[in-house]
């Protein structure tokens, strides 16, 4: 593989990364020696940068980070190991969130599911409205300076906040976020509105997931042909017919272009210069092996003007159902007067 450098840190990773989501979880792989098996499978590739959370596959708690720890046993050092902190990992108010109080604790606990002493790239999962950033700045300086950690990202951060971020970080002289981790497919392009320029001006690297659109981009979801899929209530996008619409008239491209959907999705993922690696979410290694098949692909400007045409550059078709959504918009007493101040 041709390796990348991850924003400024001089790390070079892979433009495809696994994502380890559904490995050690009970909606994906819940066998743990055949997700270690997989997990070795993209290593044996050339894929070295391999991308977790303390949350993924709960219950029980780090249940992925479990399986990468196993996986990574006599390997560590030639792996790019990336976590997240930050979602809830009990009833316990303080246990999730950035404050301090709770980084030093989710920093330890990952690394002893993870079996390591570092962590190459820590993010933060989801940003914490009731925590300041410097306090959460501050912290992840701290293990930055103790070698618990080597790098620190964040992730479903608007543009707005990454900015802050990085001016709190130059005013209080602390570390600032390397990365960004955000969504992007070719049904969800609204990163290269505003996201994409901010982290390239920051020299971020950027690690996007979701390049196969949750699954809408594998050629499994069909115009008529995915009934059961909205049934079973998996996931709401399936249900959504304007993307449906949309990945019929990819296919199509797809397929006059000789490619198979997936193929098309992962390289256009890796096209635009502000990506540094594509998050790959294979729960087989027959799906791993596929999306692999085509890490070489390179699309051509007459394909990538193509797509455009298919879906406007900077907009979104339809909402992911892992998307993040600022509190601002989902908590209603942000955005309404208290009833008693309403009246002009």
């Amino acid at each position: 593989m041709r390796y990348r450098t991850l924003g400024r840190t001089g790390i070079k990773v892979s433009p495809y990364g696994l994502g380890t989501l559904l490995l050690g979880a009970k909606i994906g792989n819940p066998d743990h020696n055949d997700s270690i098996r997989l997990i070795h499978r993209a290593l044996d590739a050339g894929i070295n940068l391999i991308d977790t959370a303390d949350a993924y596959s709960i219950p029980p708690a780090g249940a992925s980070e479990i399986v990468v720890g196993k996986a990574l046993k006599g390997r560590r050092d030639k792996v790019v190991l990336a976590t997240k902190f930050g979602r809830p990992m009990s009833g316990d108010p303080n246990q999730r969130g950035t404050s301090r109080r709770w980084i030093m604790t989710a920093v330890d606990d990952s690394l002893r599911r993870l079996q390591t002493d570092y962590i190459d790239l820590y993010q933060i999962h989801r940003l914490d409205p009731e925590t300041d950033m410097a306090e959460t700045l501050s912290a992840l300086s701290d293990l930055i300076r103790s070698g618990k950690v080597r790098a620190i990202g964040s992730s479903n951060t608007p543009g707005t906040d990454i900015v802050e971020a990085q001016w709190v970080a130059d005013r209080r002289g602390l570390e600032r976020f390397h990365t960004e981790q955000p969504p992007y497919s070719m049904l969800n392009r609204g990163i290269e509105a505003e996201i994409l320029p901010v982290t390239q001006r920051y020299g971020m690297g950027v690690l996007v997931w979701g390049p196969l659109g949750q699954g809408m981009l594998t050629g499994r979801v069909r115009r008529g042909a995915h009934t059961d899929l909205v049934r079973a209530g998996l996931l709401k996008v399936f249900a959504d017919e304007r993307r449906v619409d949309t990945v019929e008239q990819l296919i199509t491209l797809a397929d006059e272009a000789a490619l198979s959907i997936t193929h098309l999705a992962m390289a256009f993922a890796i096209a635009h210069p502000g990506v540094t690696s594509a998050l790959l979410g294979p729960r087989t290694a027959e799906q791993l092996d596929d999306l692999l098949a085509g890490v070489d692909i390179t699309l051509g400007d007459e394909i990538l003007d193509r797509i455009d045409d298919i879906v406007r550059p900077g907009t979104d078709i339809g909402t992911l159902d892992q998307a993040y959504t600022p509190p601002a918009i989902e908590k209603t007493n942000l955005r309404r007067l208290p009833v008693g101040e309403r009246a002009a």
